[in-house]
């Protein structure tokens, strides 16, 4: 007949007067202790794997890239369609921002962005969608397009007489109020004594910029330049556009 649990036990309390027996329970005790600390460290090293991952997620959107836009000739970022450039983040200087502001790049395929990366959406759709401000980059020419999340592709373009779904590369502006504003303008003027946010330009080198226009009772943001003279939006799957009531998005 088998070993008993009891027999075992008096087995083990017989042994107790005898100084060789206080050994054995000494390192069962060790091993477990040992056992324990490999099981914390395992634990703490997956913790650890976890979260690098999890920031490792968040570097396609930084927290605060560097101005896309220079607008210094031929300076504006190439199209990089399929992906974003990894640019180091800048701080922000505490006087004068850039021409065109700080950006978010983005492209067709990649996820949308955290709100505090993108910030609280300036405006929404006629369903009441979030909507957001933006350029699109094309192989020669940069467009300022309206940002949608729920539509696929998420940039809109007015462009060619349509509401042109931009495919590739596109950069989202964060609106700040208590750094931008929407100034009243006409006639492809900008607003006088006003610092204008730069959002983009055509083939030809002539500027474009934020603007924003009302089409059946909702707000949507498109293009304005001297050249247009006025502003041009995308809505309902066309391109519209205005000589008067429109506004340009200007630094305060």
């Amino acid at each position: 007949m088998g070993r008993s649990h009891r027999s075992d036990s008096s087995a083990s309390s017989g042994s107790s007067d005898d100084s060789k027996g206080y050994k054995k329970p000494k390192k069962d005790k060790k091993d477990k202790k040992d056992k324990k600390e490999k099981k914390d460290k395992d634990s703490k090293s997956k913790d650890k794997d976890k979260k690098h991952k999890s920031h490792g997620g968040d570097a396609d959107f930084p927290s605060h890239p560097p101005p896309a836009y220079s607008n210094s000739g031929a300076s504006f970022p190439d199209p990089h369609i399929g992906g974003t450039r990894q640019q180091e983040p800048q701080a922000v200087s505490g006087s004068t921002p850039p021409t065109s502001g700080y950006r978010v790049p983005l492209n067709t395929e990649s996820g949308f962005p955290s709100q505090d990366q993108a910030g609280v959406p300036p405006l929404r759709d006629a369903d009441g969608s979030p909507v957001f401000i933006g350029s699109a980059l094309f192989p020669k020419s940069v467009h300022p397009c309206k940002i949608i999340p729920r539509l696929s592709p998420a940039a809109r373009v007015p462009y060619g007489g349509t509401e042109h779904g931009h495919n590739g590369r596109y950069d989202l502006l964060p609106f700040v109020p208590q750094q931008m504003e929407w100034v009243p303008a006409s006639h492809g003027r900008l607003p006088q004594g006003r610092r204008a946010i730069e959002g983009g330009y055509e083939e030809s080198g002539q500027k474009l910029y934020h603007a924003l226009a009302v089409v059946s009772g909702v707000q949507v943001p498109g293009k304005a330049g001297e050249h247009l003279g006025g502003c041009n939006v995308a809505f309902g799957g066309g391109e519209h556009a205005f000589r008067e009531n429109y506004s340009v998005l200007c630094w305060r």
